[in-house]
């Protein structure tokens, strides 16, 4: 009895194990995502060693110093970014996204320029045959690259070729999802062949020193296919964002045990595959066009980088029933927020309207300092007065309408300095709050400290335009 096989029902969503099937999740409460899966134990299972063979581990100091990890550059300067410098022997990453986002273009382009640099690079995918992999290759001009590719499956069989190549530098799998061991009586994708194909292959590269890079499917609620199980086991996480039918793509990073989190690379999608995109403001800002009401310009950052993006708003008038907030690239429940401060704390009017709110260039924005950026486009647009095209807003507010502080003002000026911009419109420095900021050369500072005063400079904007002299 003791070697009999179990059947368990696993959770595809939050990794629960329940003895009998259910239709409904009692840990997540997700509905048919219980999956059978039988686990057949090893033979003998895990030995306990003989008394006198265990050798305890070393304990080290907080005090000392290590040198920092070697990286291996893989000549793609915006996936270098995202890493925080190159790829690290042994190390493990996680790339994921969307179907058809590029996340086999990325791979198969940084795998090219990795080897054409002398590395061993091996590249195995489970979705696609040989031939298909070629036929992406010559379309992306890298033919000629000395990738060894492979099409399996089969985790020992994989696992076996890794070990007879001790000398390799990367390794690609793509995808994670389609790996399997014979271990389990589970078909590819389950959480349990997901879970021990990634511990095992994460375990390999760090036995034998090669990077590994492991592409992995999202589900519908964009979180990577596994669930997450996957994230706590790697070094690094990589999310691939954009719409397919946007040529921007947003590689952002998320966890990085070797570098900062939330940097972002950007790339554009080609005939010839993945194009970086070496200055992301000037492109997301390269279509705006000025003296247009409901548009503002946002200075965020990304990581350490900062980057421009154009806030769209438009107001519609609702003939009836319950108004709509319809939201691309910001927190939807953040609008909902601001427009209660807006009618509640200053009196504009926004509850017999449709809202809605675009940033535009199909890059999503996280953090509050995109408050007043927004703020300003709903002003705009209510009150039919465009924004100044030569201004750049940024700050975060509070439920009483105040303008808070927000990180890094001065990388955020020097942006707008650098890409022709003559003011900026920002939090108040108060005296308590430290020292005064020195703007760039050319670059004047409009400092508020409430939405208030946001909408005093659109009322005085609306009365010294001229109106419109349209012929009748």
């Amino acid at each position: 009895m003791a070697g009999r096989d179990r059947a368990r029902f696993v959770c595809q969503a939050c990794g629960a194990v329940a003895a009998k099937w259910a239709g409904r999740c009692e840990a997540c409460g997700a509905w048919n995502s219980l999956v059978e899966e039988v686990a057949t134990p090893r033979p003998g299972g895990l030995a306990r060693p003989a008394r006198g063979a265990v050798r305890g581990v070393d304990l080290v100091g907080l005090a000392g110093t290590t040198p920092p990890p070697p990286r291996r550059a893989t000549g793609i300067a915006e996936f270098d970014r995202v890493l925080g410098g190159g790829l690290v022997a042994g190390s493990a990453v996680l790339v994921g996204g969307d179907p058809g986002i590029g996340k086999s273009t990325l791979m198969l382009q940084a795998a090219a320029r990795l080897a054409a640099s002398g590395q061993k690079v091996i590249y195995i995918t489970g979705e696609e045959s040989v031939e298909q992999v070629r036929l992406r290759a010559r379309r992306l001009g890298l033919a000629e690259a000395p990738v060894e590719l492979a099409a399996a499956s089969h985790l020992p069989d994989i696992a076996a070729t890794l070990e007879a190549r001790p000398e390799t530098g990367l390794v690609v799998i793509d995808s994670i999802q389609t790996m399997w061991l014979d271990t389990f009586d589970a078909v590819p994708g389950t959480l349990t062949q997901v879970r021990a194909a990634g511990f095992e292959l994460v375990r390999l590269a760090k036995t034998l020193g090669f990077a590994l890079v492991l592409v992995g499917h999202v589900t519908k609620d964009g979180a990577i296919a596994g669930p997450r199980v996957l994230e706590h086991m790697v070094d690094a996480v990589l999310y691939f964002e954009g719409e397919r039918g946007h040529q921007f793509r947003i590689l952002r990073g998320v966890k990085n045990r070797f570098g900062a989190t939330d940097e972002i690379g950007v790339f554009e999608m080609t005939d010839h595959g993945l194009a970086e995109v070496a200055n992301p403001s000037a492109l997301f800002l390269a279509e705006r066009r000025g003296h247009i009401a409901g548009s503002a310009v946002f200075a965020g950052i990304e990581g350490t980088r900062p980057v421009l993006l154009e806030v769209q708003a438009l107001l519609a008038p609702n003939a009836g029933g319950t108004p709509r907030r319809a939201v691309l690239g910001w927190d939807a429940g953040r609008l909902a927020m601001l427009l209660a401060v807006l009618e509640s704390r200053c009196g504009l009017r926004l509850s017999g309207n449709d809202v809605h709110l675009n940033i535009a260039g199909g890059l999503r924005i996280n953090e509050p300092a995109a408050d007043l950026a927004v703020a300003a486009a709903l002003v705009s647009a209510a009150s039919e007065t465009p924004t100044r095209p030569d201004t750049v807003y940024f700050g975060e507010v509070g439920l009483s309408g105040e303008i808070r502080q927000v990180a890094q003002a001065e990388a955020r000026l020097r942006e707008a300095a650098k890409l022709g911009f003559a003011s900026a419109c920002l939090p108040l420095r108060l005296a308590r709050g430290g020292k005064r900021l020195a703007p760039p050369e050319g670059l004047q500072l409009a400092e508020i400290g409430h939405l208030g005063d946001l909408l005093a400079s659109f009322a005085v904007a609306a009365k010294t335009r001229k109106p419109d002299k349209t012929p009748a």
